[in-house]
């Protein structure tokens, strides 16, 4: 899920797992905020915050490059680039690692208002989990090295339906040309199958199929090559057929059953079945396609690009549905911990990343980090919660009375 598609896990199993239905289609989501205090905020005087404030200051490093008059989001009521300027250059100048837990919270706490999140005034939303794999590779097939990750191939194309027609605007179709017609882009059973080789593509082959096709779910990962260095890989385009949950086949085949199916057992199931891994893979069409990262030297540890172009911090970034969050904007989280649900997970996070199964005013996607661990807690993070986000003071909600006309969004 990151760089512009972040990867919820969600979309491998939801709704099968959960027993939950979409909203009828005539039901428009419609953002609603409400006024808070931050008494209100359950956990808020135990956070340790100077996470969240270096995630903040990463992205106020990426508003403070636009002009004031600038909004920050699709929202007239989350104010404009001016509006946030204060706090930014006062984020920015914090020197983090010296901070104190109470000078973090008091940051907050002295510069802005939190509001309640709802979707029609209804408060519960789902939050689940993305993390960053890592797999072993190197740069030239060999040995144990024999599945690809591609670049974007240069055949492709975008067509935005919206510049033939007005009611088609925001549809996208992808494919490629194919003398004087324009063919579907090839599926994923095709390019296992070799529709792309020869064309010096591969970015690099790892050794494992099963968590390659995680990492396209992902959308970002590390590829540890066999000098020990890292090669960090992020999604550059998918072949535009749709994405299809592949735990949906496990469950209707038998093997795996809503109470079973998770990330971790779906990739056991894989890799104990390899004769009918790839077909079972293959019922997802969708491919992803992936570009090779810079890492900033003077942060190396930093994580992936989210879709606001800024590092992700582990556990304090939050994939939003870009439909009605701004990229930037502080968000309190109230829900369940993923491993255990008598456990709360309460925490002061940053929209940075968004999605294409984040859909909604109150859904969150957690990214949790690299590594097994994070993996661990993304594959279970399916949780019910609520979240408030966090304006500054100089911005009343309140006053944009015309919120009602701005699309997807109400007042």
């Amino acid at each position: 899920m990151l760089v512009g598609a972040a990867a919820a896990l969600i979309w491998m199993f939801w709704p099968q797992i959960t027993g939950q239905i979409e909203p009828p289609a005539e039901v428009e989501d419609k953002l609603t905020l409400r006024p808070a205090t931050f008494a209100d905020l359950d956990g808020w005087q135990t956070d340790d915050m100077r996470g969240s404030v270096r995630a903040f200051a990463r992205s106020c490093q990426a508003m403070l490059r636009r002009s004031d008059d600038k909004p920050v989001g699709p929202d007239p009521r989350m104010g404009t680039i001016g509006q946030w300027r204060d706090r930014c250059e006062i984020a920015v100048s914090l020197d983090v690692e010296s901070l104190r837990k109470e000078d973090a919270r008091a940051f907050f706490e002295s510069g802005f208002r939190p509001y309640l999140s709802g979707n029609r005034d209804t408060a519960e939303g789902l939050f689940t989990g993305y993390y960053e794999p890592e797999l072993q590779g190197q740069l030239t097939r060999g040995g144990a090295y024999q599945t690809p990750l591609y670049l974007k191939p240069n055949d492709m194309v975008s067509i935005d339906l919206g510049d033939f027609r007005e009611d088609l605007k925001g549809t996208k179709l992808v494919g490629r040309i194919a003398g004087d017609a324009i063919k579907p882009y090839y599926d994923r059973e095709a390019i296992e199958e070799g529709a792309l080789s020869d064309r010096d593509l591969e970015l690099v082959w790892v050794d494992d199929a099963v968590d390659a096709f995680f990492l396209q779910i992902q959308g970002s990962g590390r590829v540890v090559l066999p000098d020990d260095s890292v090669l960090r890989v992020g999604y550059a385009a998918t072949n535009g057929h749709p994405y299809f949950a592949i735990g949906r086949e496990l469950i209707a085949r038998g093997v795996l059953t809503r109470e079973t199916v998770s990330l971790q057992s779906i990739r056991k199931w894989l890799h104990d079945n390899p004769g009918e891994a790839d077909a079972v893979m293959n019922t997802n069409a969708s491919y992803v396609f992936f570009q090779p990262l810079k890492v900033d030297p003077n942060d190396p540890d930093a994580g992936p690009l989210g879709s606001q172009g800024v590092p992700l911090e582990p556990g304090r970034s939050l994939a939003v549905d870009r439909r009605f969050h701004a990229m930037g904007v502080p968000v309190w989280l109230e829900t369940a911990d993923p491993m255990n649900a008598d456990r709360t997970f309460r925490r002061l996070m940053v929209a940075q990343d968004t999605g294409g199964a984040i859909r909604g005013p109150v859904r969150g996607d957690i990214f949790f980090g690299p590594g097994e661990d994070a993996a661990l807690y993304a594959g279970h993070m399916n949780r019910q919660g609520r979240k408030y986000i966090l304006l500054p003071n100089s911005i009343d909600p309140a006053n944009w009375q015309d919120a009602d006309n701005q699309t997807g969004n109400s007042s």
